[in-house]
């Protein structure tokens, strides 16, 4: 069975693919911790708070899959983080995802839980330089 890519080709889209959903997920981060980009719901948040850790584990995992290193533990972690956020803020409010406003937080569990899986692709601090 042929790919749709080449295998060399596979490992740049997923390198690529990483890289850009961290800068994504970041942005969840950055607004909780730093207020930029500015979300009015996150004024006044407190870090030690369930919110404030929340962003902490954003910002920390973000960088570490934006550089690919620890990829897939880091990858492990913000997709147990998805599913707590599932949980914790979108669930009690309808059984479905799309009622509860919970989808983005399911899409990116499953994208973290593919790159704990597959890993970082090319362009990672993970994987020696000149490696396939």
């Amino acid at each position: 069975m042929s790919s749709l890519v080449p295998p060399g080709r596979a490992q740049v889209v997923l390198g690529l693919s990483r890289i850009f959903v961290a800068l994504l997920f970041l942005q969840h981060g950055t607004a909780k911790l730093f207020g930029f980009p500015h979300i009015a719901m996150f004024d006044g948040l407190k870090l030690l708070s369930l919110l404030g850790a929340a962003g902490a584990i954003e910002v920390l995992g973000g960088l570490l899959l934006l550089l690919g290193l620890f990829t897939r533990a880091a990858a492990l972690v913000l997709a147990a983080e998805m599913v707590a956020a599932y949980l914790v803020a979108h669930a009690a409010k309808g059984a479905l995802p799309i009622h509860n406003g919970g989808e983005l937080a399911l899409v990116y569990g499953v994208v973290f839980l593919f790159f704990a899986i597959a890993g970082p692709g090319r362009f990672a601090l993970d994987r020696p330089v000149g490696a396939a």
